[in-house]
């Protein structure tokens, strides 16, 4: 617990948001893009202890939030089909589809697993060779390395009857497509570190100086957090559009040459859906041609699906930061954690669920006294 504690001391937070106050001099929007990091944002009051000329913009990095709803509808179509055993992490079974979710499926008879990785999966697909086992990958670069390594070890085993159902997105091409939103109020951005522990940072330089946005690669925890906030506040208060690494204790430049090594074997670039914002262009991956044999979209014909979003839903705008959420009328009201309308709202990382959770449903209704204090 020592290393918890270290990163939550009260009174280091304390001299850091000091240095942002006495470094703020005009108003600065920046966009945190990990779901993680809002809900560490949002649980500790972090945004609340800010200078008010300091706004954080929530955006679309919860990966079950972006999970298109036709990639859903593929998945549930997928689960239902009495030879299939369908392994997924417990977050996505709630998630709606366009009439029902995982949890549905499941109660109906369909054989519907919770696992913790998706190497389990593949070693029920060996110890059940009669049952075609489909692992539902979803999620970032940091989920896509043990998703690749299953398919690999599944082509190497020869174990036939395992399959992934391919839903993972790339978070550059993310802030590319946010920044060229006609709508775009960001200036500058919090990068995901677990993401760039992964990846390294080589694809955000570009980035920061096509756009001129500072980009400082932040952890999770509080003094993470406001350590990154506190280094891009002195950046655009000097007109300077950098990448910075906040969190080095777990990020290096060159990222996890292994993990990289095995992505690019297994996977290839593609446009991907994302749910509420639309295809990004090379935003996605899908299997490389040598495993297309293990892509459970074209193993059980379901390509061709398509789904709409539900009107009455704006964890689009949401996810690109357009809108917080208790601007969206159905929050709090016909949208809880019992009732989810969106999956912002079921994900233990949608920004919905965190404003929730952590009682902000009304502006009026929380100040700075009643927030959760860091540490």
């Amino acid at each position: 617990m020592k290393y918890l504690s270290e990163f939550q001391d009260p009174q280091l937070a304390r001299r850091l948001l000091d240095d942002i106050h006495a470094t703020v001099t005009r108003p600065w929007a920046m966009m945190e893009v990990c779901g993680g990091q809002t809900h560490s944002i949002i649980r500790h009051g972090i945004d609340q202890l800010l200078p008010e000329q300091v706004e954080l913009i929530h955006g679309p990095g919860c990966p079950v939030c972006v999970t298109p709803l036709e990639m859903i509808d593929k998945a549930l179509a997928i689960a239902a089909l009495p030879e299939v055993t369908f392994c997924s992490f417990g977050d996505m079974l709630r998630v709606p589809g366009s009439d029902r979710d995982l949890f549905r499926v499941k109660s109906a008879g369909g054989d519907v697993r919770v696992v913790y990785s998706p190497l389990d999966a593949l070693e029920i697909a060996r110890r059940e060779p009669d049952r075609q086992v489909v692992f539902f990958g979803i999620g970032f670069e940091t989920t896509a390395p043990a998703n690749a390594m299953a398919v690999h070890q599944a082509r190497r085993l020869g174990i036939g009857n395992f399959s992934l159902l391919v839903s993972h997105v790339r978070v550059p091409p993310a802030i590319e497509a946010v920044m060229r939103s006609p709508r775009c109020r960001v200036q500058a951005f919090l990068a995901a570190g677990h993401v760039c522990s992964v990846m390294g940072v080589e694809e955000y330089p570009a980035l920061a100086a096509r756009f001129g946005v500072p980009i400082v690669v932040t952890g999770f925890e509080p003094l993470d957090i406001l350590e990154g906030i506190r280094r891009t506040v002195r950046q655009l208060e000097r007109g300077e559009h950098r990448v910075e690494n906040a969190y080095p204790r777990a990020v290096r430049a060159e990222g996890n040459p292994a993990a990289l090594r095995m992505l690019g074997e297994v996977f290839e670039v593609t446009d991907r859906a994302w749910r509420g914002i639309g295809t990004i262009p090379g935003s996605g991956w899908r299997l490389a041609g040598a495993y297309r044999e293990f892509d459970a979209e074209h193993r059980f014909g379901v390509g061709d699906l398509s789904a709409e979003e539900p009107a009455e839903c704006r964890s689009g705008e949401v996810l690109q930061g357009l809108i917080k959420p208790r601007e969206c009328a159905a929050f709090g009201t016909t949208c809880t954690p019992r009732t989810p309308l969106g999956a912002t709202m079921v994900s233990s990382e949608g920004a919905c669920a965190a404003y929730y959770l952590y009682r902000r449903l009304d502006p009026a209704a929380t100040t700075v006294k009643e927030a959760h204090p860091v540490g």
